[in-house]
């Protein structure tokens, strides 16, 4: 394959970049349509705010809003590492386990061996990116199904911290000034996720790897055929979602301070989904928008502290959250279709 012909496989896949990076007229119109998906979730979360506000005076107080964005930190980071496997057409199951998990990871590497904090957090932050690799490989290299590579890994990760801990819950690690970067700090978790959200947003919308994430969703052998190495980006698309996975699952564990091996992490695995899909990701590859994510994650959040402050049963989150996602992808799917018109008008 020439330099020429992957160049131009580069400016394919950007023309199929649902943000926007590209300048075909088809890329033009995709980008477009994504964006109102975001204008509108952006508008719900505007609504919302606006409604909680109305309804109860705890809302905007400080407490509540930092309730909100110690909601929104973990599913927003594990959503927008979702987001590159969805745009692969891949998911991660495991990714709340490794959230989980990691912080078992920092505290035996802290409190059993004597590494210092700040190693133990850097290892057990390369330990989830290894965990990425594996389900990467398993599915690429053995052709094994995402979806059944990474719930093996799920309850694989979730029998280690069973017996490595004996199913006792433990005290993460603390250590002054780094403990309060590391989630001490009230607000260190929605800090965190801007930060990754942004450097993740640039990843897929403004690198070479982004264009060739959306291009091995998109059209998985024609990117192959002219050039783009599809098995590798999978593996590191499976990679990045297990480490921000991890970094974040660190800097909540800081925050709470208990580390719970009962706990699978897939209630936030299936929120940091939701949030995408609502946010505009397809799950069918091609197409998906980190932001929208963030939004998603927004709109999860004020649904869930802002129902329980005016005292509505949780149960009506879960109700609403099931309406949100299935109105979503029929968006999505009518969206792909009016796309597709217009690119044979074209």
């Amino acid at each position: 394959m020439t330099q020429a012909a992957l160049s131009q496989a580069d400016r394919n896949a950007a023309s199929r970049s649902p943000e926007g990076v590209g300048r075909g007229v088809g890329g033009f119109l995709r980008a477009s349509l994504v964006e109102r998906r975001e204008a509108a979730i952006v508008i719900v979360a505007i609504a919302l705010f606006a409604y909680f506000t109305a309804a109860s005076s705890n809302f905007l107080t400080v407490p509540d809003m930092q309730n909100l964005s110690q909601f929104i930190g973990p599913v927003a980071v594990i959503g927008a590492g979702e987001v590159f496997l969805l745009v692969c057409a891949e998911v991660d199951l495991s990714a709340g386990t490794v959230f989980v998990f990691m912080p078992f990871v920092v505290y035996f590497l802290d409190t059993g061996l004597g590494v210092p904090l700040i190693l133990a957090i850097i290892v057990a932050v390369a330990v989830g990116a290894l965990v990425g690799a594996v389900n990467g490989l398993i599915t690429t290299a053995l052709r094994v199904p995402s979806f059944i590579a990474t719930l093996g890994m799920l309850f694989l990760l979730d029998g280690i911290m069973l017996i490595a801990s004996n199913a006792a819950q433990l005290t993460m690690p603390t250590s002054g000034t780094l403990s309060s970067v590391f989630g001490g700090w009230g607000w260190s978790e929605i800090l965190w996720s801007l930060a990754v959200v942004a450097v993740l947003y640039v990843l897929l919308n403004r690198t070479r790897f982004g264009m060739h994430a959306i291009a091995t969703g998109g059209n998985l052998i024609g990117a192959a055929e002219a050039g783009v190495p599809v098995n590798r980006v999978k593996i590191w698309c499976f990679m990045l979602c297990s480490a921000v996975s991890g970094l974040i699952g660190i800097v909540d564990a800081t925050r709470i301070t208990v580390l719970d091996p009962g706990n699978t992490g897939t209630t936030e695995m299936f929120y940091a989904i939701s949030a995408a899909v609502i946010g505009g990701t397809a799950l069918t590859g091609g197409s998906g928008t980190v932001i929208g994510g963030f939004i998603g994650a927004v709109v999860l959040g004020v649904l869930f502290v802002g129902l329980t402050i005016v005292g509505i049963s949780a149960n009506a989150f879960i109700l609403i959250l099931g309406l949100a996602i299935l109105a979503a992808m029929v968006a999505n799917v009518q969206i792909a279709k009016l796309s597709q018109k217009r690119r044979a008008a074209t």
